[in-house]
């Protein structure tokens, strides 16, 4: 089999879009066109069928689709291990997160990282945990760190962290007083909440249900830094994770209450490929990840 003529048909099937793969390739559209068609009339079997300007794969192209997506990971993963016994020391690793993760707990680690490996170069990107999924799947970039577990065949995961969730409210606010606040506590305030779908959103919302309360929500936010600032601005009470806070707290600007439900807490995970190979600084990179996390649940951070 012609492995170009395979490659042009995995991106042509990947991305939907003739003139996508021919643009991953530096080549022109016709060509594209032209080895896919060879390629169809070597084996005399339809691989896309066209409805107008969409595409849509045969049978007989899913199935091509998938070995065909299998040996180029493996070409990915090939590379990657040549070029790690090429730079040795030196490297490049490639990191998806989670926002809260990524924003509040992520640059600490990396921080150690690379006073100790400085000549390895780290990038790193805040996205929604299931486009770090689907990166990850696809061998894109190298850890994903995300909010919540999401099964996939193609990948490992574990935890990595648990942070517990508190109350926060502005220091003049009635509850700053209490020492713990029990679910009955939080009836009738104003509850800023994050987005739908988000982890904090479903754990707040099994908590309301657990303990039949009723809060208003009068906003809804996408961001920690938003939510924080709606805080301070007396527009209502939210829950999150002592981390994201603790500068706010160390200024006075807000106050942290403990929850006493112990189910309020919040988990977040390490994936990778599980074919992806472990570099000696990808490993380092993992190491380093436990150490500061077993510090942090001593509350040394």
């Amino acid at each position: 089999m012609n492995l170009n003529q395979l490659k042009l048909f995995y991106l042509a099937a990947k991305h939907g879009s003739l003139s996508a793969a021919a643009e991953a390739m530096f080549i022109t559209q016709p060509a594209v066109t032209k080895g896919i068609q060879r390629l169809q009339e070597h084996y005399e079997i339809k691989l896309f069928n066209r409805f107008g300007r969409k595409m849509a794969l045969t049978d007989a192209g899913e199935v091509l689709y998938g070995i065909a997506e299998s040996i180029f990971e493996m070409e990915n993963q090939a590379e990657e291990s040549l070029r790690d016994f090429q730079q040795r020391k030196r490297g490049f690793i490639r990191i998806l997160a989670s926002e809260s993760f990524g924003s509040y707990y992520l640059p600490f680690i990396l921080d150690r990282f690379c006073m100790v490996h400085p000549r390895i170069r780290i990038s790193m990107e805040t996205l929604p945990t299931d486009l770090i999924v689907e990166k990850t799947a696809a061998l894109s970039n190298d850890l994903g760190f995300i909010s919540y577990p999401v099964p996939h065949k193609k990948l490992l995961s574990r935890e990595v962290l648990e942070d517990s969730y508190q109350i926060i409210v502005p220091p003049g606010h009635p509850l700053a007083l209490k020492p713990v606040i029990e679910p009955e506590d939080l009836a009738g305030h104003a509850l800023i909440v994050h987005e739908q779908g988000s982890a904090p959103r479903k754990s707040i919302e099994e908590y309301i249900r657990r303990h039949n309360i009723h809060v208003s929500i009068p906003l809804e936010l996408s961001s920690n830094e938003a939510i924080k600032t709606a805080v301070e601005e007396g527009l209502g009470v939210a829950v999150i994770t002592r981390r994201v806070v603790s500068k706010e707290i160390g200024m006075g600007k807000l106050k942290a209450i403990p929850l006493s439900d112990p189910a309020m807490t919040r988990k977040f995970y390490l994936i990778h490929h599980k074919d992806k190979y472990i570099s000696r600084p990808l490993q380092s990179l993992i190491d380093v990840v436990d150490g500061w996390v077993c510090e942090y649940r001593q509350g040394l951070h």
